[in-house]
């Protein structure tokens, strides 16, 4: 078991504030997008049931970026704090995304402020649509800076340093450095993805309490066709990102797939355990899809972990996470296809109680893979902070106190997300939908 010094408690409280962060980013990142386009859809079919959807949504959407502004802060706080020599480097290189993307979020809040004080203002409705836009522009654009700042520690460029120090400082290069297109791509699609799946899910929740009516049929309608769109482009975008990690990071790659040994023709391993030999058991084996996934050839050759030395390849079981993320990946993009095909064949299944309730399950199940796969991208890049430039320990503060900032935290995190809940929860059940569509139709 790794020792708890002080590198250890500074990787686990930030694994802590990111893992907690990420739930609010996600959603404040993806719900925009859901919004705009249940407004606009409203208005172009004069529609009342998809306005109130999006002035339902805006409203719960408010309080997620309230506690999102909070966790935000504390990652700033910590890189500061906890990782003092990592931010001396990498703050001269990489010091521009980090400015852009609180400008994009000041951007996105002045227009959300706008947004949620204008509803009915205008006698076109198209003008309160159109303010929508730029908190979409702002929220994606901020999940696209902090991502390349991400990007940056996995393919570090832009810079050289010569006994230790920086010189050669190129910011955008640095900026837009060769993880930038896969990662930031792959982030934002499935935000976009996830915020889908976690409002259909509310809404099947929502249908089998209550039963169907119009809204909340047009509701999951929405949300699971924009889910089938974004399911399909993150898997797209997933196999552009296996094909990054086989150029980039092939020690990654080869640690995610327990791909030991370079070989031509390399299977895909799903599952399985590794005993005291390190041997595969109880896996299964997709004959060459390793080098399909790394290459785009059945053929190709993969490079494998004996290439490595072992203490600078990351620890095993990433492979766990690579699989659920994908797993649950698959999964989600196989349920809005099925709905997709069962709505379109004028079916009632896809409002069966089974698939209604395969539905609710989707919403936990995106945002669970939304932490598997940041967690395989932080702890797959171990032992590198920059990759092949610093080492995580090299990165860390010395203080003896980092154990106690950790409790601290903690008590924060729980204490947040219970306010986040009560808060939300109150919110829609003191103005349900009946009551809300009466007042609009009035």
């Amino acid at each position: 078991m790794p020792e708890l010094d002080s590198a250890m408690l500074s990787r686990l409280l930030t694994s802590l504030t990111l893992g907690f962060h990420i739930i609010f980013a996600t959603l404040g990142v993806g719900v925009p997008l859901l919004i705009s386009g249940a407004e606009w859809i409203g208005i172009r079919r004069n529609d009342p049931h998809y306005r109130l959807l999006a002035r339902r949504w805006t409203r719960g959407f408010v309080v997620t970026v309230a506690v999102g502004v909070v966790t935000g802060t504390c990652i700033g706080l910590q890189l500061s704090l906890l990782w003092p020599s990592f931010m001396e480097v990498a703050g001269q290189v990489i010091g521009l995304p980090l400015f852009l993307e609180t400008f994009a979020f000041f951007f996105e809040a002045i227009f959300l402020g706008i947004y949620l004080y204008t509803w009915d203002r205008f006698e076109n409705p198209y003008y309160h649509w159109l303010i929508s836009v730029p908190v979409v522009i702002g929220s994606s654009a901020s999940a696209f800076f902090i991502s390349t700042v991400n990007a940056f520690m996995n393919a570090p460029k832009g810079f050289k340093l010569d006994n230790g120090k920086l010189t050669e400082i190129q910011p955008l290069v640095a900026m837009f450095n060769p993880a930038t297109p896969t990662k930031a791509a792959h982030v934002i699609s499935s935000a976009y993805l996830t915020s889908a799946f976690v409002l259909a899910a509310v809404t099947a929740f929502l249908i089998l309490k209550k039963g169907q009516t119009e809204y909340y049929k047009k509701a999951l309608h929405f949300t699971m066709v924009t889910a089938f769109v974004f399911a399909i482009a993150t898997a797209i975008i997933g196999d552009f990102s296996g094909k990054y990690l086989a150029k980039y990071q092939p020690e990654k790659l080869a640690a995610a797939e327990w791909h030991f040994e370079t070989e031509k023709g390399a299977d895909l391993i799903v599952g399985g355990v590794l005993d005291e030999n390190g041997e595969v058991k109880y896996a299964l084996r997709l004959p060459k899809f390793l080098s399909i996934l790394a290459h785009g050839d059945p053929n190709a050759e993969v490079i494998g972990l004996e290439e490595f030395p072992k203490e600078e390849t990351a620890p095993l079981f990433i492979h766990y996470l690579f699989d659920l993320m994908v797993g649950i990946g698959m999964f989600l993009a196989a349920l809005s296809t099925l709905y997709l095909v069962l709505q379109r064949w004028n079916r009632s299944w896809h409002h069966s109680r089974v698939f209604l309730w395969a539905i609710v399950a989707s919403g936990p199940l995106s945002m669970l893979a939304i932490e598997a796969g940041w967690i395989f991208s932080e702890v797959g890049r171990q032992p590198w902070i920059l990759w092949h430039v610093m080492k995580t320990v090299e990165g860390a503060t010395t203080s003896d106190h980092v154990g106690a900032m950790f409790l601290l935290f903690l008590g924060l995190y729980i204490v947040l997300g219970w306010i986040c809940t009560v808060v939300l929860l109150k919110m829609f059940k003191d103005n349900p939908v009946e009551t809300e569509f009466e007042q609009m139709e009035r």
